[in-house]
């Protein structure tokens, strides 16, 4: 308990620098708030003064740096200067599209990557190994773009297998193999060298000289005590999905955190794009502090160490 009350305190000044930079960026775009929020419409310097006024602008670089703090810490980061709605409103609308992607990202990934890096580890040197670096490889090296595009010339179009827009579970197995692939290459590269790695080990060794069978080898013994590198990629990874997320819903036309980033970019729309990078970064720093409790659950010598 005494690691993670640490581990959780360490958050906070972690989630104070990359917002107090987000804010810092924010403010040195350039262009006036007022216009953009008139986009084009004819007003008087009284009403834009006015305007400026409302939403806090003519207040002091401090004095507004200090508001956003405070609001950040309670989830009102102001309103959209194109719809004039709040903007924690408009992502709690978007964000669960977002999440099942990543979800089916998730499942796509750690499967693939497990799977591949799995029999790759167990034969390595071999042509089964060769083959199943060179899937993870072009899995890395492809863009999330093409991939999409190709699986919807040849599932969707093609074949017909699978709907290419829409919801529902359907719907999203294209967009789901399209983020999840990124993340299986780089998963399965490192599964497979923890697992050759830890085939070696005196512990292996003994349990086959105990005559268990290859399988409780490989999954009981081999696997929980390779896998510590592979969930700190997998920690690492989650901006992986939210990169891959706005390409992927634009590519396959889904609403998401995605689509809303890249509309946001292009009308200018700050607080929505503040807004949107501070909810990430967030969500990227805690679950970093949740795969790094995980590690003692993985791996009871990290317990010991901790001790």
């Amino acid at each position: 308990m005494r690691y993670a009350l640490r581990r959780v305190l360490g958050v906070i000044p972690i989630l104070f620098v990359t917002w107090t930079i987000v804010f810092g960026v924010m403010q040195l775009i350039p262009g006036d708030p007022v216009n953009l929020m008139l986009a084009g419409v004819p007003a008087s310097q009284e009403v834009r003064e006015n305007e400026r006024r409302r939403l806090g602008l003519d207040r002091p670089f401090l004095e507004r740096y200090v508001t956003f703090l405070g609001r950040a810490v309670r989830g009102d980061l102001g309103e959209s200067y194109r719809s004039r709605q709040p903007v924690t409103r408009m992502i709690s609308e978007q964000a669960g599209s977002t999440l099942e992607l990543a979800a089916g990202g998730l499942v796509v990934g750690l499967g693939a990557g497990l799977l591949l890096g799995m029999v790759a580890g167990l034969k390595p040197n071999t042509w089964i190994d060769t083959l199943c670096m060179l899937v993870a490889l072009a899995g890395v090296s492809l863009p999330s773009f093409w991939i999409g595009m190709m699986l919807i010339y040849v599932f969707g179009m093609t074949l017909a297998w699978v709907p290419i827009v829409g919801s529902g579970l359907a719907a999203l197995v294209l967009p789901s193999i399209t983020v999840g692939l990124f993340i299986a290459g780089g998963f399965a590269r490192l599964v497979r060298s923890s697992i050759i790695d830890a085939m070696g080990q005196d512990y292996i060794r003994t349990a086959r000289a105990k005559g268990l069978g290859w399988a409780k080898i490989a999954f009981k013994h081999a696997l929980r005590n390779a896998m510590i590198p592979p969930v700190t990629l997998l920690g690492i990874q989650i901006a992986v999905l939210v990169g891959g997320a706005v390409v992927t819903e634009n590519v396959f036309a889904r609403p998401g955190l995605g689509t809303m980033l890249v509309e946001a970019v292009l009308n200018k729309d700050l607080p929505l794009v503040q807004a949107l990078v501070v909810y990430t970064t967030a969500a990227y720093v805690l679950v970093n502090l949740l795969v790094d409790l995980l590690y003692g659950l993985i791996d009871p010598r990290v317990q010991v160490g901790r001790a």
